[in-house]
Protein backbone atom coordinates (compact mmCIF):
# COMPACT_ATOMS: atom_id res chain seq x y z
CA UNK A 1 0.00 0.00 0.00
CA UNK A 2 2.87 2.48 -1.17
CA UNK A 3 2.71 5.43 -3.81
CA UNK A 4 6.19 6.41 -4.74
CA UNK A 5 7.58 9.29 -6.46
CA UNK A 6 8.81 7.65 -9.65
CA UNK A 7 6.60 4.81 -9.63
CA UNK A 8 4.61 4.28 -12.76
CA UNK A 9 2.09 2.28 -11.13
CA UNK A 10 1.09 3.29 -7.08
CA UNK A 11 -1.56 2.44 -4.49
CA UNK A 12 -4.21 4.88 -2.99
CA UNK A 13 -5.12 3.86 0.21
CA UNK A 14 -8.78 3.95 0.68
CA UNK A 15 -9.55 5.10 4.39
CA UNK A 16 -11.99 3.85 6.26
CA UNK A 17 -14.46 6.59 8.68
CA UNK A 18 -13.17 6.97 11.88
CA UNK A 19 -8.96 6.87 10.32
CA UNK A 20 -7.62 9.82 10.26
CA UNK A 21 -4.54 11.59 8.14
CA UNK A 22 -2.60 11.17 11.77
CA UNK A 23 -3.51 7.55 12.18
CA UNK A 24 -1.69 6.99 8.53
CA UNK A 25 0.99 8.81 9.79
CA UNK A 26 1.59 6.86 13.25
CA UNK A 27 1.38 4.02 11.06
CA UNK A 28 3.98 4.34 8.55
CA UNK A 29 6.54 5.63 11.31
CA UNK A 30 5.74 2.32 13.63
CA UNK A 31 6.89 0.54 10.81
CA UNK A 32 9.89 2.80 9.62
CA UNK A 33 10.95 2.50 13.52
CA UNK A 34 11.42 -1.16 13.01
CA UNK A 35 13.76 -0.48 9.38
CA UNK A 36 15.92 2.44 8.32
CA UNK A 37 13.36 5.55 9.41
CA UNK A 38 13.78 6.88 6.41
CA UNK A 39 11.45 10.38 5.60
CA UNK A 40 8.49 10.01 3.94
CA UNK A 41 5.22 12.40 2.48
CA UNK A 42 1.66 11.46 3.25
CA UNK A 43 -0.44 12.88 0.54
CA UNK A 44 -4.19 13.47 0.73
CA UNK A 45 -5.45 13.45 -2.76
CA UNK A 46 -9.09 14.17 -1.49
CA UNK A 47 -7.87 17.46 -0.46
CA UNK A 48 -6.48 18.52 -4.01
CA UNK A 49 -10.08 17.30 -5.10
CA UNK A 50 -11.48 19.60 -2.50
CA UNK A 51 -9.26 22.48 -3.71
CA UNK A 52 -9.96 21.87 -7.61
CA UNK A 53 -14.23 22.06 -6.53
CA UNK A 54 -13.56 25.07 -4.45
CA UNK A 55 -11.57 26.97 -7.11
CA UNK A 56 -14.86 26.34 -9.76
CA UNK A 57 -16.82 27.76 -6.80
CA UNK A 58 -14.76 31.04 -6.67
CA UNK A 59 -13.09 31.06 -10.40
CA UNK A 60 -15.61 29.71 -12.36
CA UNK A 61 -14.87 31.84 -15.01
CA UNK A 62 -10.89 31.29 -15.20
CA UNK A 63 -9.38 27.87 -15.84
CA UNK A 64 -5.90 26.15 -14.31
CA UNK A 65 -3.27 25.69 -15.49
CA UNK A 66 -0.98 24.20 -13.06
CA UNK A 67 2.75 24.51 -12.51
CA UNK A 68 4.10 21.71 -12.68
CA UNK A 69 7.66 22.30 -11.52
CA UNK A 70 5.26 23.38 -8.23
CA UNK A 71 4.92 19.26 -7.43
CA UNK A 72 5.42 16.48 -9.73
CA UNK A 73 4.28 13.86 -8.34
CA UNK A 74 2.73 11.69 -10.55
CA UNK A 75 0.00 9.94 -8.62
CA UNK A 76 -1.11 14.26 -8.09
CA UNK A 77 -0.62 14.86 -12.07
CA UNK A 78 -2.90 12.02 -13.03
CA UNK A 79 -5.70 12.86 -10.44
CA UNK A 80 -5.19 16.37 -11.86
CA UNK A 81 -5.66 15.05 -15.55
CA UNK A 82 -8.62 13.26 -14.83
CA UNK A 83 -10.45 16.49 -13.57
CA UNK A 84 -9.54 18.68 -16.66
CA UNK A 85 -7.16 20.87 -15.68
CA UNK A 86 -4.70 22.21 -17.92
CA UNK A 87 -0.97 22.27 -17.23
CA UNK A 88 1.60 24.93 -17.11
CA UNK A 89 4.90 23.51 -18.24
CA UNK A 90 9.17 24.96 -17.77
CA UNK A 91 10.78 22.23 -19.52
CA UNK A 92 10.43 19.30 -21.43
CA UNK A 93 10.83 16.64 -19.12
CA UNK A 94 7.78 18.04 -17.77
CA UNK A 95 5.94 18.34 -20.99
CA UNK A 96 6.66 14.96 -21.74
CA UNK A 97 5.27 13.45 -17.72
CA UNK A 98 2.01 15.57 -18.22
CA UNK A 99 1.43 13.99 -21.83
CA UNK A 100 1.92 10.83 -20.20
CA UNK A 101 -1.19 10.60 -18.91
CA UNK A 102 -3.06 11.71 -22.20
CA UNK A 103 -3.40 15.47 -21.70
CA UNK A 104 -3.87 17.37 -24.88
CA UNK A 105 -1.50 19.26 -26.29
CA UNK A 106 -3.79 22.32 -26.30
CA UNK A 107 -4.16 22.16 -22.33
CA UNK A 108 -0.62 22.62 -22.16
CA UNK A 109 1.48 25.50 -22.00
CA UNK A 110 4.93 26.48 -22.13
CA UNK A 111 5.65 28.63 -19.62
CA UNK A 112 9.54 28.59 -19.70
CA UNK A 113 11.44 32.64 -20.02
CA UNK A 114 14.61 31.08 -20.85
CA UNK A 115 14.35 28.30 -23.58
CA UNK A 116 16.86 25.69 -24.69
CA UNK A 117 16.74 25.49 -28.86
CA UNK A 118 16.57 21.54 -28.21
CA UNK A 119 13.48 22.20 -25.64
CA UNK A 120 11.63 24.54 -28.06
CA UNK A 121 12.28 21.94 -30.99
CA UNK A 122 10.55 19.37 -28.72
CA UNK A 123 7.40 21.46 -27.93
CA UNK A 124 7.15 21.99 -32.22
CA UNK A 125 7.55 18.36 -32.55
CA UNK A 126 5.05 17.52 -29.57
CA UNK A 127 2.22 19.95 -30.88
CA UNK A 128 2.76 22.50 -27.77
CA UNK A 129 2.08 25.66 -29.39
CA UNK A 130 1.18 28.77 -26.54
CA UNK A 131 4.27 29.57 -25.39
CA UNK A 132 5.56 32.68 -23.22
CA UNK A 133 7.89 35.11 -23.98
CA UNK A 134 9.06 38.71 -22.87
CA UNK A 135 12.13 39.90 -24.94
CA UNK A 136 13.20 40.03 -28.50
CA UNK A 137 16.01 37.54 -28.33
CA UNK A 138 13.57 34.92 -27.06
CA UNK A 139 11.10 35.90 -29.85
CA UNK A 140 13.67 35.67 -32.48
CA UNK A 141 14.93 31.91 -31.36
CA UNK A 142 11.40 30.89 -31.38
CA UNK A 143 10.46 32.24 -34.78
CA UNK A 144 13.25 30.03 -36.13
CA UNK A 145 12.62 26.74 -34.13
CA UNK A 146 9.26 26.68 -33.91
CA UNK A 147 7.45 29.59 -36.24
CA UNK A 148 3.73 27.86 -35.89
CA UNK A 149 4.13 29.22 -32.12
CA UNK A 150 1.39 31.05 -30.29
CA UNK A 151 3.04 33.38 -27.96
CA UNK A 152 1.72 35.06 -24.78
CA UNK A 153 3.32 38.03 -24.11
CA UNK A 154 4.29 38.33 -20.31
CA UNK A 155 4.23 41.77 -19.40
CA UNK A 156 5.65 43.36 -16.03
CA UNK A 157 3.30 44.58 -12.95
CA UNK A 158 4.06 46.87 -10.17
CA UNK A 159 3.58 44.57 -7.77
CA UNK A 160 5.91 44.40 -4.63
CA UNK A 161 6.81 41.27 -2.85
CA UNK A 162 8.90 41.54 0.48
CA UNK A 163 9.38 38.02 0.56
CA UNK A 164 10.72 37.32 -2.71
CA UNK A 165 14.41 39.02 -2.26
CA UNK A 166 16.29 36.42 -4.75
CA UNK A 167 13.27 36.85 -7.48
CA UNK A 168 14.29 37.26 -10.93
CA UNK A 169 12.08 40.11 -12.70
CA UNK A 170 10.39 38.70 -15.89
CA UNK A 171 7.76 40.90 -17.98
CA UNK A 172 8.16 43.41 -20.60
CA UNK A 173 6.78 47.20 -20.40
CA UNK A 174 4.24 48.68 -22.22
CA UNK A 175 6.43 50.34 -24.62
CA UNK A 176 8.48 47.68 -25.31
CA UNK A 177 5.61 45.51 -25.52
CA UNK A 178 4.49 47.25 -28.37
CA UNK A 179 8.31 46.74 -30.11
CA UNK A 180 8.02 43.20 -29.57
CA UNK A 181 4.79 42.85 -31.17
CA UNK A 182 5.79 44.82 -34.16
CA UNK A 183 9.42 42.51 -34.19
CA UNK A 184 6.77 39.26 -33.99
CA UNK A 185 4.70 40.84 -36.97
CA UNK A 186 7.79 41.27 -39.18
CA UNK A 187 8.95 37.56 -37.98
CA UNK A 188 5.65 36.05 -39.04
CA UNK A 189 5.17 34.71 -35.36
CA UNK A 190 1.36 35.20 -34.02
CA UNK A 191 0.67 36.81 -30.55
CA UNK A 192 -2.77 35.65 -29.56
CA UNK A 193 -2.50 36.73 -25.76
CA UNK A 194 -0.82 38.44 -22.95
CA UNK A 195 0.59 36.85 -19.42
CA UNK A 196 0.90 38.36 -16.20
CA UNK A 197 2.28 36.97 -12.48
CA UNK A 198 1.84 38.66 -8.99
CA UNK A 199 3.73 36.72 -6.42
CA UNK A 200 1.66 35.37 -3.25
CA UNK A 201 3.57 37.40 -1.29
CA UNK A 202 2.08 40.71 -2.62
CA UNK A 203 -0.71 42.30 -0.06
CA UNK A 204 -1.98 44.78 -2.43
CA UNK A 205 -4.81 43.73 -4.46
CA UNK A 206 -4.80 47.33 -6.73
CA UNK A 207 -1.81 45.23 -8.28
CA UNK A 208 -4.33 42.78 -10.34
CA UNK A 209 -6.12 46.09 -11.33
CA UNK A 210 -3.26 47.55 -12.69
CA UNK A 211 -2.11 44.23 -14.25
CA UNK A 212 -5.76 43.67 -15.80
CA UNK A 213 -5.45 47.22 -17.77
CA UNK A 214 -2.05 47.04 -18.73
CA UNK A 215 -2.70 43.87 -20.41
CA UNK A 216 -5.75 45.39 -22.04
CA UNK A 217 -3.38 48.10 -23.62
CA UNK A 218 -1.49 45.35 -25.10
CA UNK A 219 -4.53 43.73 -26.17
CA UNK A 220 -5.41 46.63 -28.15
CA UNK A 221 -1.61 47.15 -28.96
CA UNK A 222 -2.11 43.71 -30.61
CA UNK A 223 -5.26 44.11 -32.75
CA UNK A 224 -3.97 46.83 -34.03
CA UNK A 225 -1.34 44.85 -35.69
CA UNK A 226 -3.60 42.52 -36.86
CA UNK A 227 -3.14 39.90 -34.29
CA UNK A 228 -6.42 37.39 -33.16
CA UNK A 229 -5.21 38.41 -29.19
CA UNK A 230 -7.81 35.83 -27.73
CA UNK A 231 -5.92 34.57 -23.81
CA UNK A 232 -5.12 36.63 -21.04
CA UNK A 233 -3.29 34.33 -18.45
CA UNK A 234 -3.50 36.27 -14.88
CA UNK A 235 -0.68 33.43 -13.86
CA UNK A 236 0.20 32.27 -10.05
CA UNK A 237 0.56 33.73 -6.60
CA UNK A 238 -2.23 31.62 -5.09
CA UNK A 239 -1.52 30.55 -1.55
CA UNK A 240 -4.31 27.83 -1.22
CA UNK A 241 -6.20 30.13 1.25
CA UNK A 242 -9.89 30.35 0.36
CA UNK A 243 -10.56 34.24 1.23
CA UNK A 244 -7.41 34.77 -0.53
CA UNK A 245 -9.20 33.06 -3.16
CA UNK A 246 -12.17 34.85 -2.87
CA UNK A 247 -10.05 38.97 -2.77
CA UNK A 248 -8.13 37.90 -5.85
CA UNK A 249 -11.47 37.50 -7.68
CA UNK A 250 -13.14 40.10 -5.92
CA UNK A 251 -10.32 42.51 -7.48
CA UNK A 252 -10.42 41.52 -10.84
CA UNK A 253 -13.57 40.21 -11.54
CA UNK A 254 -15.00 44.01 -12.42
CA UNK A 255 -12.01 44.78 -14.62
CA UNK A 256 -12.46 41.63 -16.58
CA UNK A 257 -16.44 42.20 -17.05
CA UNK A 258 -15.09 45.51 -18.62
CA UNK A 259 -12.18 44.74 -20.38
CA UNK A 260 -12.81 41.12 -21.53
CA UNK A 261 -16.45 40.26 -20.97
CA UNK A 262 -17.71 36.75 -22.37
CA UNK A 263 -18.46 38.09 -25.54
CA UNK A 264 -14.81 39.11 -26.40
CA UNK A 265 -14.19 35.93 -27.14
CA UNK A 266 -11.03 36.46 -24.49
CA UNK A 267 -10.91 32.95 -22.50
CA UNK A 268 -9.02 33.40 -18.85
CA UNK A 269 -6.65 31.21 -17.36
CA UNK A 270 -4.24 30.79 -14.97
CA UNK A 271 -1.47 28.88 -13.25
CA UNK A 272 -1.98 27.95 -9.60
CA UNK A 273 0.54 26.03 -8.40
CA UNK A 274 0.66 25.57 -4.77
CA UNK A 275 -2.94 26.45 -4.24
CA UNK A 276 -3.34 22.90 -5.37
CA UNK A 277 -0.71 20.81 -3.32
CA UNK A 278 0.52 22.76 -0.36
CA UNK A 279 -2.21 21.72 1.83
CA UNK A 280 -2.39 18.13 0.82
CA UNK A 281 1.17 16.49 1.34
CA UNK A 282 2.39 16.28 5.21
CA UNK A 283 6.46 15.40 5.81
CA UNK A 284 7.96 13.23 8.52
CA UNK A 285 11.85 13.41 9.68
CA UNK A 286 13.87 11.16 11.71
CA UNK A 287 16.18 13.26 14.31
CA UNK A 288 19.30 11.66 13.18
CA UNK A 289 21.75 13.32 15.48
CA UNK A 290 21.76 16.15 17.96
CA UNK A 291 23.90 19.02 19.85
CA UNK A 292 24.34 20.91 22.66
CA UNK A 293 25.05 24.19 22.60
CA UNK A 294 25.98 25.98 25.81
CA UNK A 295 24.44 29.54 26.54
CA UNK A 296 28.23 31.37 26.83
CA UNK A 297 29.20 29.39 23.80
CA UNK A 298 26.73 31.43 21.50
CA UNK A 299 25.53 34.81 22.46
CA UNK A 300 23.34 34.80 19.22
CA UNK A 301 20.58 32.17 20.61
CA UNK A 302 17.19 33.44 21.49
CA UNK A 303 16.87 33.27 25.39
CA UNK A 304 14.88 30.42 26.39
CA UNK A 305 11.41 30.50 28.75
CA UNK A 306 14.14 28.34 31.21
CA UNK A 307 17.64 30.11 30.07
CA UNK A 308 18.74 26.36 29.64
CA UNK A 309 21.27 25.35 27.11
CA UNK A 310 20.28 25.25 23.29
CA UNK A 311 19.99 22.12 21.08
CA UNK A 312 20.76 21.57 17.35
CA UNK A 313 19.27 18.65 15.82
CA UNK A 314 19.60 17.25 12.95
CA UNK A 315 17.92 15.45 10.37
CA UNK A 316 17.72 13.03 7.54
CA UNK A 317 15.90 15.58 5.02
CA UNK A 318 17.18 19.15 4.84
CA UNK A 319 17.12 22.25 2.15
CA UNK A 320 19.23 19.71 -0.44
CA UNK A 321 15.96 17.90 -0.65
CA UNK A 322 12.69 18.40 0.51
CA UNK A 323 13.28 21.66 2.10
CA UNK A 324 14.97 23.10 -1.20
CA UNK A 325 12.40 26.25 -1.15
CA UNK A 326 14.12 27.42 2.04
CA UNK A 327 17.45 28.76 -0.59
CA UNK A 328 15.14 30.86 -2.70
CA UNK A 329 11.92 32.64 -0.45
CA UNK A 330 11.27 33.14 3.03
CA UNK A 331 8.85 30.83 4.02
CA UNK A 332 9.30 29.00 7.75
CA UNK A 333 8.26 25.53 8.17
CA UNK A 334 6.52 24.92 11.26
CA UNK A 335 8.04 21.86 13.07
CA UNK A 336 5.78 19.85 14.88
CA UNK A 337 6.76 17.39 17.35
CA UNK A 338 5.17 13.65 17.03
CA UNK A 339 6.00 12.17 20.25
CA UNK A 340 3.97 12.59 22.82
CA UNK A 341 4.81 15.25 25.65
CA UNK A 342 3.25 17.36 28.53
CA UNK A 343 1.83 20.88 28.59
CA UNK A 344 4.08 21.89 31.68
CA UNK A 345 7.13 19.89 30.03
CA UNK A 346 10.10 22.65 29.31
CA UNK A 347 10.98 23.65 26.03
CA UNK A 348 14.55 24.89 24.58
CA UNK A 349 15.49 26.60 22.03
CA UNK A 350 16.42 24.47 19.26
CA UNK A 351 17.38 25.00 15.44
CA UNK A 352 16.82 22.12 13.03
CA UNK A 353 19.44 21.12 10.24
CA UNK A 354 19.45 19.03 7.30
CA UNK A 355 22.33 15.98 6.88
CA UNK A 356 24.90 17.69 4.87
CA UNK A 357 27.27 19.24 7.81
CA UNK A 358 26.66 22.36 5.91
CA UNK A 359 25.88 25.84 7.02
CA UNK A 360 23.30 26.46 3.91
CA UNK A 361 21.61 23.38 4.82
CA UNK A 362 19.80 25.27 8.06
CA UNK A 363 15.56 24.29 7.92
CA UNK A 364 14.62 26.34 11.37
CA UNK A 365 16.70 29.01 12.66
CA UNK A 366 15.24 29.27 16.12
CA UNK A 367 12.56 27.39 17.78
CA UNK A 368 10.95 26.27 21.10
CA UNK A 369 10.92 22.60 21.24
CA UNK A 370 11.08 20.12 24.15
CA UNK A 371 13.87 17.90 24.53
CA UNK A 372 13.99 15.39 21.09
CA UNK A 373 16.70 12.67 21.10
CA UNK A 374 18.04 10.65 18.48
CA UNK A 375 15.04 8.46 17.00
CA UNK A 376 12.12 11.10 17.15
CA UNK A 377 10.14 11.89 14.52
CA UNK A 378 8.95 15.51 13.59
CA UNK A 379 6.53 16.12 11.26
CA UNK A 380 5.65 19.11 9.34
CA UNK A 381 2.33 20.36 7.52
CA UNK A 382 1.94 22.38 4.00
CA UNK A 383 4.54 20.77 2.38
CA UNK A 384 3.14 19.84 -1.24
CA UNK A 385 5.12 22.98 -2.87
CA UNK A 386 8.21 23.16 -3.92
CA UNK A 387 9.43 19.57 -2.41
CA UNK A 388 9.44 16.94 -4.67
CA UNK A 389 11.64 17.96 -7.49
CA UNK A 390 15.30 17.09 -8.75
CA UNK A 391 17.11 16.21 -5.32
CA UNK A 392 20.65 17.47 -4.50
CA UNK A 393 23.65 14.38 -4.87
CA UNK A 394 24.87 14.69 -1.71
CA UNK A 395 25.53 11.44 -0.69
CA UNK A 396 22.78 9.12 -1.29
CA UNK A 397 20.11 10.99 -0.41
CA UNK A 398 17.38 9.80 -2.41
CA UNK A 399 13.52 10.93 -2.88
CA UNK A 400 11.33 10.39 0.05
CA UNK A 401 8.85 7.93 -0.78
CA UNK A 402 5.10 9.56 -0.88
CA UNK A 403 1.91 7.21 0.49
CA UNK A 404 -1.40 8.30 -0.94
CA UNK A 405 -4.40 8.23 0.40
CA UNK A 406 -7.89 9.49 -0.12
CA UNK A 407 -10.83 9.04 2.56
CA UNK A 408 -14.03 6.79 2.16
CA UNK A 409 -15.69 10.53 2.29
CA UNK A 410 -13.88 12.15 0.05
CA UNK A 411 -14.29 9.13 -2.15
CA UNK A 412 -17.52 8.66 -2.39
CA UNK A 413 -18.61 12.93 -2.08
CA UNK A 414 -16.37 12.48 -5.68
CA UNK A 415 -18.87 10.04 -7.00
CA UNK A 416 -21.76 12.01 -5.71
CA UNK A 417 -20.20 15.02 -8.03
CA UNK A 418 -19.61 13.12 -11.10
CA UNK A 419 -15.98 12.78 -10.30
CA UNK A 420 -15.14 9.14 -11.38
CA UNK A 421 -11.38 9.25 -11.72
CA UNK A 422 -11.61 5.40 -11.30
CA UNK A 423 -12.50 4.96 -15.12
CA UNK A 424 -10.22 7.91 -15.95
CA UNK A 425 -7.00 7.10 -13.95
CA UNK A 426 -5.18 4.10 -15.02
CA UNK A 427 -2.36 3.36 -13.39
CA UNK A 428 -3.13 3.79 -9.50
CA UNK A 429 -5.33 1.44 -7.34
CA UNK A 430 -7.61 1.80 -4.19
CA UNK A 431 -7.38 -0.02 -1.81
CA UNK A 432 -9.40 -0.13 1.55
CA UNK A 433 -7.01 0.20 4.64
CA UNK A 434 -7.15 -0.54 8.26
CA UNK A 435 -4.26 0.48 10.50
CA UNK A 436 -4.09 -1.79 13.60
CA UNK A 437 -0.96 -1.03 15.19
CA UNK A 438 -2.71 0.73 18.75
CA UNK A 439 -2.05 4.39 19.70
CA UNK A 440 0.50 3.07 22.71
CA UNK A 441 2.64 1.01 20.13
CA UNK A 442 2.76 3.85 17.69
CA UNK A 443 3.98 6.19 20.48
CA UNK A 444 6.44 4.13 22.13
CA UNK A 445 8.24 2.90 18.61
CA UNK A 446 11.46 1.49 19.39
CA UNK A 447 14.49 4.07 18.82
Amino acid sequence: MKGFVDEPNYTIDLLEEGTTLSDVIDNHIYEQALVEKNAFFVADLGNVVKKHIQWQNVMAQIKPFYTVKCNTSTALIEILAALGIGFACASKNEIALVQSFGVAPENIIYTSMCKQLSQIKYAAKNGIDILVCDNETELMKIARNHPSAKLLLHIATEASSEGEEMSMDFGSTLKNSRHLLECAKELGVEVVGVKFHISSFCKDLQAYSHAVSDARCVFDMGVEFGFNMNILDIGGGFSGAEFQLEEIYSAISPLLDIYFPPESGVSVIAEPGSYYVASSFTLAVNIIAKKVVARDQNKELEPSPNDEPAYMYYMNDGVYGSFASKLTDNTIAVPSVHKKYSKEEAVFASSLWGPSSDGLDQVIEHCLLPELNVGDWVTFDNMGANTLGEQSAFNDFQKPPVYYLISAFDWYEMQDAGITLDTTMKNFFVVSSCFHASQEDRISAPA
